[in-house]
């Protein structure tokens, strides 16, 4: 069995990519878009300017992930989806946030991609 897998958009190029993010790169064209993960502009804006980690991780659940059915979510990205943002693989991400959150909820593994 397959399950939903995390990446950024210059190394995953495959099918099955799903962006989460709130923009795309224009060259990435080869993916859905699915924005109901994608944080808000105001909190991604506070933590790019301060690197407030734990401030962000707070913001993310209370504004995007506290408001989702895990399950839903895990249906409608389906099981081999690979989860796409812009922050390299070891950069704190949203990404990884909603990898934790649907290990937690779901009790499934979310694991990076890797080549």
């Amino acid at each position: 069995m397959t399950t939903i897998q995390t990446s950024y958009y210059a190394r995953y190029k495959g099918e099955n990519a799903v962006s989460i993010a709130l923009s795309k790169p224009q060259w990435y064209t080869n993916c859905r878009e699915y924005k109901k993960l994608a944080p808000s502009w105001a909190p991604l804006n506070k933590y790019k300017q301060n690197k407030d980690e734990e401030f962000y991780i707070e913001q993310y659940y209370k504004d995007v992930l506290d408001k989702l059915d895990p399950k839903q979510v895990y249906e409608e990205l389906g099981e081999d989806a690979v989860l796409l943002c812009w922050e390299k693989s070891g950069e704190f991400c949203h990404r990884r946030l909603v990898g934790v959150w649907l290990e937690n909820k779901l009790g499934i593994e979310i694991k990076e991609f890797t080549l």
